[in-house]
């Protein structure tokens, strides 16, 4: 089962989205913003992504400013601010079995499939 965490205003989302369409795909289609991810969510999605917790956030964010936010908080406290306010989540995050990929640029998803 492939699941991608969606923002339908995202370019980037919908692109991923009609990728994984296109190569024969029905993802399960998770519009993050109306149904958040736990922290357990967000912490078994790093696992698979592979990457800092950091990473997985989009620091320019103005909340990330206002959570008083920093790139080098420790991940529980980064974690905990995306499981808040979702809108800090990367987008899209693409997750198979134990793979995760951002579809950034869209074809990054494409190696966990």
């Amino acid at each position: 089962m492939i699941t991608i965490w969606h923002n339908p205003r995202c370019s980037k989302s919908r692109q991923t989205l009609d990728l994984l369409i296109r190569e024969g795909h029905d993802p399960v289609v998770r519009r993050y913003l109306d149904n958040p991810p736990s922290e357990d969510e967000l912490r078994a999605a790093q696992t698979a992504l592979a990457l800092p917790v950091i990473t997985m956030m989009r620091t320019g964010e103005a909340a990330f400013q206002e959570m008083g936010l920093s790139k080098t908080d420790d991940e529980a406290t980064l974690i905990a601010a995306m499981a808040e306010q979702p809108k800090l989540i990367e987008r899209p995050v693409v997750l198979k079995d134990a793979k995760g990929a951002i579809g950034r640029p869209p074809e990054a998803v494409l190696d966990i499939l």
